[in-house]
């Protein structure tokens, strides 16, 4: 039956006014950003961590530095991280709400793991400031200048050189971020075996919460793979976590000690000869010719050493989750790295590079959240 025009007229007005929320939600996206630098700036979730992990407003208040009279619009900064997830919102006594860490805002606290300075160097003027004017800079040709350049008249390796304020913000935050993911990657190192049981225990309990999924180990087994000494054997479980234990060399009966006090059922040794480089997260910021000559190097590098692969660990447009703000996450930093003319690569793109620096074959593993590990063979 054909719609009145009154139904007709009704079913137009609420379409127009859902395009109009879409285009408000985009709007108001950098709002949310700004909400979390200013959680940050005020040191909030340092506040509900000295709290044992949850706090009132007025309990956050004795914590951080504000002028009194901002406290209602505290309440409504609240009201946006958490419904955003940075921080967990329940009623507490007198129905005053009390604010909890999430597994998010955990991520800045603390001295492990803190990903506080590289959000910092993220959110703040020089690299926001950046996008700018993203649509004049589109008027010009590449490659020169970016539009970091475009905005702040000289390119950022330039500028941290030069301006030790924002070189130091800058260090900072590649340090965070290269320490998170390599925490990740190599979390296990120098520990026993009782505090590797440990750590492996919590491994288990983690991937257990999330729905399944391994453990990765990276190490020496002894007495596993080639007996040829002159290559280096290392032992790869891979999945959900990775892993790296650079303390004692154990053989196989060992690590199988050590996998099964923690509380796993089995595991699988696969003996991977020779890796020799390891490349992270440095391929994004270059061109392809760029990306072909320093992969090239790598190639030579371990031909010298008898042989071996290069280990990449970046970003693999499409590759993992297909969870929403997983993919959404990879597309909005490939537009990020335009802002140095850089570039996060899809498997198409990868494959075309890793091809023309003259290597074989390659393996992508997204075990690392947004990032993936990408294994090149000669």
């Amino acid at each position: 039956m054909a719609l009145s025009k009154k139904q007709h007229t009704s079913t137009d007005q609420q379409a127009v006014l859902d395009a109009q929320l879409l285009l408000w939600h985009h709007t108001m996206g950098y709002v949310k950003s700004m909400a979390l630098k200013a959680a940050l700036d005020l040191s909030i979730p340092d506040a509900v961590h000295q709290h044992g992990g949850s706090a009132t407003l007025p309990q956050i208040v004795t914590k951080v530095t504000l002028h009194p009279s901002k406290i209602p619009c505290l309440r409504r900064l609240m009201r946006v991280l958490t419904l955003t997830g940075v921080f967990s919102v329940h009623a507490g006594g007198d129905d005053e709400p009390v604010y909890g860490l999430t597994p998010a805002s955990r991520l800045l606290v603390g001295s492990g793991m803190n990903v506080t300075p590289f959000l910092t160097l993220m959110l703040g003027t020089v690299f926001v400031s950046s996008f700018f004017d993203l649509g004049e800079w589109f008027r010009h040709e590449l490659p020169d200048p970016s539009p970091f350049k475009f905005a702040h008249g000289r390119h950022i390796w330039d500028l941290a050189d030069h301006d030790a304020s924002f070189g130091k913000l800058f260090d900072d935050g590649m340090v965070a971020d290269s320490s998170f993911i390599m925490d990740v990657v190599w979390i296990l190192h120098d520990w026993s075996d009782a505090e590797c049981v440990k750590i492996l225990k919590n491994c288990k309990k983690a991937i257990a919460s999330q729905g399944g999924g391994k453990v990765i180990i990276l190490d020496m087994v002894v007495g596993a793979g080639s007996s040829d000494e002159k290559h280096v054997e290392t032992q790869i479980l891979f999945d959900l976590f990775m892993m790296f234990i650079n303390g004692a060399e154990r053989d196989e009966l060992e690590w199988k000690k050590i996998i099964f006090e923690a509380g796993f059922s089995s595991y699988k040794i696969i003996p991977v000869l020779g890796v020799r480089s390891i490349i992270e997260w440095i391929l994004h910021d270059w061109s392809d010719a760029e990306c072909v000559k320093i992969l090239k190097n790598c190639k030579k590098a371990i031909a010298s050493q008898g042989g071996g692969k290069v280990i990449i660990l970046d970003m693999v447009v499409g590759a993992g989750s297909s969870d929403e703000k997983h993919v959404e996450t990879q597309i909005l930093f490939d537009l990020f790295m335009m802002f140095i003319n850089g570039a996060e690569r899809d498997e198409l793109e990868w494959k075309k590079i890793i091809f023309e620096a003259g290597f074989s074959s390659y393996k992508i593993i997204p075990v690392l959240g947004v990032r993936s590990i990408i294994e090149v063979y000669p």
